[in-house]
């Protein structure tokens, strides 16, 4: 059962049966940085990269992968198995922003807010911020700091937050303290 709440479809329509989250989209400025980051440091795959040159943009499909996970070598069955999977991040590429020193994109976290971060789940968030730390990520908040415990926040390199987790630690998030 999930909750309810102002708002709340008491059940799902049969229209939207099989319907399914599959990605959310980042803007990077520059894909090699990124990618560098989102592969090494986080353990997602590419999955696709397509490049649309009329319009000077590429999109790279990523996920987090397990080992047993085999992406079809064929192109064709490769796009038709991302666009079905869950959990894909898009990272999009506009040409030239690479080159551009002051580029920057709004993260969502500064004024104007908006949109505020992804979140990736651990199995062990102390050795996570060890890992963080020995590859010089950047803390918006580590999990001892703040009210909100066992919860932290990095950024990536075009700054977006990333919030990590480990679920286990979280049973009593939100619950009046004892």
């Amino acid at each position: 059962m999930t909750e309810m709440h102002p708002g709340v479809a008491a059940q799902p329509p049969e229209a939207t049966r099989g319907f399914r989250f599959n990605h959310s989209m980042l803007r990077v400025k520059d894909p090699a940085v990124s990618l560098a980051f989102y592969t090494h440091v986080l353990g997602m795959r590419v999955l696709r990269k397509l490049d649309f040159a009329e319009m000077k943009f590429s999109l790279y499909f990523l996920a987090r992968l397990e080992r047993e996970d085999e992406a079809p070598a064929d192109a064709g069955e490769r796009m038709a198995w991302t666009f079905g999977r869950e959990g894909i991040l898009e990272l999009t590429h506009n040409w030239g922003t690479e080159s551009q020193p002051d580029f920057k994109y709004h993260d969502g976290n500064a004024q104007p807010q908006g949109f505020g971060h992804i979140c990736f789940s651990v199995p062990d968030l102390a050795a996570a911020v060890r890992w963080f730390d020995e590859n010089k990520v950047s803390f918006v908040k580590r999990p001892e700091q703040g009210k909100m415990k066992n919860v932290a926040f990095i950024r990536d390199p075009d700054g977006y937050w990333i919030e990590v987790l480990q679920p286990d630690l979280l049973r009593g998030l939100g619950q009046p303290a004892a």
